[in-house]
């Protein structure tokens, strides 16, 4: 019962932090602000209070007597969590809360789903540390890999505002296109590297990763991978940015939705496994 009241919490302080930053990302810059408003880092402290809340909703959906529930609304409430996390604490230090204008919402959407349509899909075997750490790496790498597919939708639209010489409106709040680039690229960097610690600890500890249960997902998983290893080598060897960037970004990201998000839709939801 307590989930409910966490879940509930967390809703609306991701809803009130999410609006606070799309406040201050459309605020009109020729214009002083309202006295009385609240600083960027009020903002974010209200959402890591919300991530601390969605945190207890998911230890009591997650942590089961048969072990770990992994079903498909708490899976995606966990990576909501965990993307809203990371783009909260990286706040502090770069200039990319402008994404939890996008992002907060969904963890928002994502814990109600979570309340509604509970899910059950439990591990029972989930005990085994590496297994722990092979879904963690997972879900981190899938994290990161969203964050960096958002902050390129975000680059795309500022990229159109500039080539059609409209450089109004909330692009102005948003850092300059070099320094948007620059985080997009560190985020893929990083996120490459968790998920090829993730598909290594899959062949590793799994009992069969091309099984008929897990084929499908492990071969978008390296697809992905593929993807974003092409980017990066592009982005060494050939300089690749801008446009180029941002399509490779975005197949990869689709691809890993399709392998993360897609595989556990048609199993569990379509066919109810």
């Amino acid at each position: 019962m307590i989930q409910t009241y966490t879940g509930i919490i967390a809703f609306v302080l991701y809803s009130v932090s999410g609006l606070l930053l799309a406040r201050r990302l459309f605020h009109d810059r020729t214009k002083p602000e309202k006295p009385g408003g609240l600083s960027k880092l009020q903002i974010i402290l209200i959402g890591l209070v919300a991530v601390v809340f969605h945190a207890i909703t998911l230890y009591h959906t997650l942590f089961v007597d048969g072990g770990l529930n992994i079903g498909f609304f708490v899976a995606l409430s966990l990576i909501t969590w965990l993307i809203a996390l990371l783009v909260l604490l990286a706040s502090f230090s770069n200039p990319i809360e402008s994404l939890g204008v996008f992002l907060l919402p969904f963890a928002s959407i994502a814990i109600s789903l979570e309340m509604i349509f509970p899910s059950q899909h439990t591990l029972a075997n989930v005990q085994v540390l590496e297994l722990k750490l092979h879904i963690m790496m997972s879900v981190l790498a899938y994290s990161l890999l969203s964050i960096a597919a958002v902050q390129s939708i975000l680059l795309a639209i500022q990229d159109k505002h500039l080539r059609e010489r409209r450089p109004g409106g909330f692009i102005r709040a948003l850092p300059p296109m070099q320094t948007m680039e620059t985080l997009m690229f560190q985020l893929i960097g990083l996120g490459l590297a968790v998920l090829t610690l993730s598909l290594i600890s899959g062949v590793i500890y799994l009992d069969d990763m091309f099984a008929q249960h897990l084929v499908h997902k492990t071969m978008l998983s390296i697809t992905a991978w593929v993807v974003f290893a092409t980017l990066l080598w592009g982005r060494w060897k050939f300089g690749w940015r801008g446009r180029v960037a941002i399509r490779w970004t975005l197949s990869g990201f689709f691809v890993l939705l399709l392998a993360y998000m897609g595989s556990k839709w048609v199993t569990e939801i379509m066919l109810g496994r």
